[in-house]
């Protein structure tokens, strides 16, 4: 056993948003809790804050670019940070910096993970090594059974060096009974929804594959049925820096005749409060999910969800054909299929309240079951003591309270 606390270094390209960099802030949360230095070097970001607020250090590096110069440069700084501060395990999460943090861990002599968060896509051999970096480490973590199975089809990855930790949910955070009837109404207020409205909520960047296009063609679909339901579409997310794609979604609401039933909500931090102002939540991907953690959010509060069949979304949400509709904790639709989502909607809008409050008390059951942030926790604090002989693992458990 070693005489001193492990130090993790993980690194991202910044800490801004995105299940990634949560999932690095809510480590960093258990290594300290288990005794540890958390070390995260990042070009900064919003979620700084959060990380240090848990008692991690946030270390400036610039580690975004995928300049074979920098990242041979970012190596060097690496390395010294290594010997700087007794680093004993490099954790990496995206791909710019994995590459550096590889060659920094062998140079060092360190344990090198990584943790396999999108489903990359692999168009071209150049494309496809570089993306390998994240299947090369000694332990490699799969975010859903789904992308473990594509790491092994992709790389032939031993599957002895995969493991799937699951992202987890702050089930505290996203507890119905914790979020106050005036954060929600402040949100319906600020996203100008009448009383009488109800919400369909789709929370994601704005970037095309998050789909949407497709769920303006869906709730049009609503609208043109003659339905007596008024409803009001938010688009929950930044378009960093996609301003011609905001402008495009603006024109195909104005062209559907949707302008004043769709919001730009921009970046929303009290994700649980805007949950439950909604009546639906949609995940609409059209490329697979490496997990989709809204999914998870919204069951966990007990909001229906609507998510598409392809990648994660299949694990997370429970839904017919495969599952029983009395077992079910939302709904699966095929990937860019507006007639499909429209009916699958309706459906959830229409459900009567002892129906809602049953499919909700499924959902959060499901997600304390599978998803809980504790879990994500433990679970990669055993990846690390896997590696470096610690006990943080046990550590943790003394120190921390079980939010299952």
């Amino acid at each position: 056993m070693r005489d001193r606390p492990p130090t993790i270094l993980q690194i991202v390209p910044e800490l801004d948003t995105g299940g990634a960099e949560l999932s690095a802030i809510e480590v960093a949360d258990a290594i300290v809790r288990a005794g540890g230095r958390a070390l995260v070097a990042c070009a900064g970001g919003r979620m700084v804050q959060q990380l240090l607020d848990v008692g991690g250090v946030a270390i400036d590096m610039p580690l975004a670019s995928k300049n074979p110069v920098s990242l041979a440069l970012n190596a060097n700084r690496l390395v010294a940070l290594v010997k700087r501060d007794g680093v004993d395990l490099i954790h990496a999460r995206s791909r710019a910096p994995a590459w550096s943090g590889l060659r920094a861990a062998r140079r060092a002599g360190l344990p090198f993970v990584t943790t396999y968060h999108g489903a990359y896509g692999e168009k071209t051999a150049a494309k496809r090594m570089y993306n390998s970096v994240m299947a090369r480490g000694n332990i490699v973590i799969a975010n859903s059974q789904y992308t473990a199975d594509l790491i092994q089809q992709r790389y032939g990855t031993d599957t002895r060096k995969i493991r799937v930790i699951n992202r987890g949910v702050d089930l505290a955070a996203f507890d119905p009974a914790a979020v106050s009837h005036e954060r929600i109404a402040a949100l319906r207020v600020s996203w100008g929804v009448p009383p009488e409205a109800r919400v369909i909520l789709h929370p994601a960047r704005l970037t095309r594959w998050k789909g949407q296009t497709v769920v303006l063609d869906a709730v049009s679909r609503l609208k043109s049925d003659g339905g007596s339901v008024e409803f009001i579409v938010v688009l929950a997310g930044d378009d960093q820096g996609r301003h011609g794609y905001t402008e495009a979604l603006q024109a195909q609401a104005k062209s559907l005749g949707l302008s004043d039933h769709v919001r730009f909500a921009g970046h929303v931090s009290d994700m649980p409060a805007a949950f439950l102002a909604a009546d639906v939540a949609i995940v609409a991907s059209t490329e697979p999910e490496a997990f989709g953690r809204t999914a998870a959010e919204a069951q966990a509060v007990g909001t229906p969800v609507i998510a598409t069949a392809i990648g994660a979304p299949r694990e997370t949400v429970l839904a017919p054909p495969s599952i029983p509709e009395h077992a079910a904790t939302g709904r699966l639709v095929a990937p860019g299929d507006p007639d499909a989502l429209a009916g699958a909607i309706a459906a959830l809008l229409s459900l009567d309240p002892d129906a809602r409050a049953a499919m909700a008390a499924r959902a959060r059951r499901h997600v304390k079951t599978h998803y809980s942030v504790h879990q994500l926790q433990d679970a990669t604090l055993q990846v690390y003591d896997e590696l470096l002989n610690t006990e943080m693992a046990t550590m943790f458990r003394s120190q921390s309270v079980d939010n299952l």
